[in-house]
């Protein structure tokens, strides 16, 4: 049961989630780079993806335009769209060099066959040339429903591999999660690696603002189709409240779980942006800017 304190708090614990967060823009708009460092603080992580049949060398020059933005890069690596040593190498070595990263979420990517020697995210971490190529930090995917193709417990243990792999080589982790339409299902989540990983600093997905039905379409290709499932047997109605334009109701619940528990390890949000990247950017404005308000 919250406290009264804790009902008061939870709007400004909101502005900090926003205010410490992130969010993830496409690789072929470096354009995007500068409209949206208009509305975010200087510094704010942006996330660049890596796509199917997309070498990383091609993601560099919007890394670049980041950086150059004021904003910190983070590049996706998707193990299984990796070619080969030499591409990871060649890439990690610019990237590092020409747009100053120093983090990367590293993924295992959807690809049926991997393309390479990388199998999974282990493999890529295992390899040593994150660590060697100057990064810091890695970030590791976070399914607060699960995978849609891997078993609870095969995440598990991948992911205290990974851990495990990152530690040996001094490299710091962190977790961003895939977003939800089931709240409890994320703080259930949350909650579990405060237990079992409570030096993991965890980053809460959620889906940024778009039309719902593209909503609807990504969520089903990403793997939250059982919150949907659950939404449906109560019509159509309760999947139009979750699917909305606005992720406030899923970020109001995440604060309250912040507010009330002080072992919360949640230290901001990413916003995924299905193209929508400075809708989700004025989004975040907003919430930052009612945090300068209220100081």
């Amino acid at each position: 049961m919250s406290s009264p304190a804790s009902a008061v708090e939870s709007p400004g614990i909101a502005a900090e989630l926003v205010s410490g967060g992130s969010l993830e823009m496409g690789a072929r708009r470096p354009e995007d780079a500068r409209e949206i460092a208009s509305l975010l603080p200087a510094g704010t992580p942006v996330y660049v993806n890596h796509l199917p049949r997309h070498r990383l060398l091609d993601n560099l020059p919007t890394l670049v335009a980041v950086r150059e933005a004021g904003l910190e890069p983070i590049p996706h690596i998707a193990a299984r769209r990796i070619k080969d040593r030499a591409e990871l190498q060649s890439f990690l070595s610019r990237a590092v060099n020409e747009a100053g990263v120093r983090k990367a979420l590293i993924l295992g990517g959807d690809e049926p066959q991997a393309l390479g020697a990388y199998a999974d995210g282990a493999a890529l971490i295992r390899e040593g040339l994150l660590a060697a190529s100057g990064l810091r930090e890695i970030g590791l995917p976070g399914y607060p429903e699960g995978h849609p193709r891997i078993p609870s417990s095969v995440l598990e243990k991948a992911f205290a591999e990974k851990r495990s792999l990152a530690a040996a080589q001094g490299l710091g982790t962190y977790v961003v999660t895939q977003f939800s339409f089931a709240p409890a299902r994320v703080i259930e989540y949350c909650a579990g690696l405060a237990r079992n990983a409570p030096s993991v600093p965890v980053y809460v997905g959620l889906a940024g603002p778009t039309n719902p039905v593209a909503l609807l379409r990504f969520a089903q290709r990403c793997g939250v189709s059982a919150s949907l499932r659950a939404l449906r047997t109560q019509g159509m109605d309760a999947v139009r409240l979750v699917t909305h334009t606005d992720p406030a109701d899923q970020l109001a619940a995440l604060a309250h779980y912040c507010a009330v528990h002080t072992d919360c390890n949640v230290v901001g949000v990413h916003l995924f942006t299905f193209g929508g990247v400075t809708s989700s950017a004025a989004w975040m404005n907003r919430y930052i800017a009612s945090r300068g308000m209220s100081a």
